[in-house]
């Protein structure tokens, strides 16, 4: 291997036990010094390696690319509220102009009028629209968001995910994976 490749430039894609990533987006990836120590403790099999060797006086491991869980872990049905989730539902994208700058999130019934923060109340905005919009409904001001908020599941988020890739996708979990992307040869 002609190039050095640091070890912390080798993550680890980690696959539940029927094959399928735990998350895509954020990604399920593991640092090397994770990946080795589930290795060590049996709680994964190791489907693919990167070429870089990690040595000790001891012993020496390939680092892993992939590996899958030897236990399966059920998916949660329904993530939890947070403003990642929230702009993901949404695709990164405010729910009244489509702006992808500036996100934050607003309440169709403000908080000041007891709008409670649920996944049915929330919408993405760009910090203008929420400014414009301010503490009014959305029918006193005319704003009205593109898509009727909903309690995503996982499988929305993951399905949304996909839409996004990470800047980083090695060779070796593209099997894994299901973006619409190319690769360069």
């Amino acid at each position: 291997m002609g190039v050095h490749v640091s070890p912390q430039s080798c993550p680890t894609l980690v696959l539940n036990a029927d094959f399928r990533p735990l998350s895509y987006y954020p990604l399920s990836l593991w640092s090397w010094q994770d990946a080795i120590k589930a290795v060590f403790l049996d709680r994964v099999n190791v489907v693919a390696n990167y070429e870089r060797v990690i040595k000790s006086p001891s012993f020496q491991i390939n680092l892993p690319s992939v590996v899958a869980l030897k236990a399966y872990i059920k998916p949660q049905q329904h993530p939890a509220f947070t403003r990642f989730n929230l702009f993901l539902r949404d695709r990164f994208t405010c729910q009244y102009c489509t702006s992808t700058l500036d996100l934050t999130f607003d309440h169709l019934v403000p908080r000041s009028r007891g709008g409670r923060t649920t996944w049915e109340n929330v919408v993405t905005a760009c910090s203008p629209c929420n400014l414009l919009k301010a503490n009014r409904m959305a029918a006193e001001i005319g704003m009205h968001p593109r898509q009727k908020p909903y309690r995503p599941s996982v499988f929305d988020l993951n399905n949304n995910g996909r839409a996004f890739p990470p800047n980083y996708l090695h060779d070796s979990w593209m099997d894994y994976l299901y973006w619409d992307i190319e690769l360069e040869p």
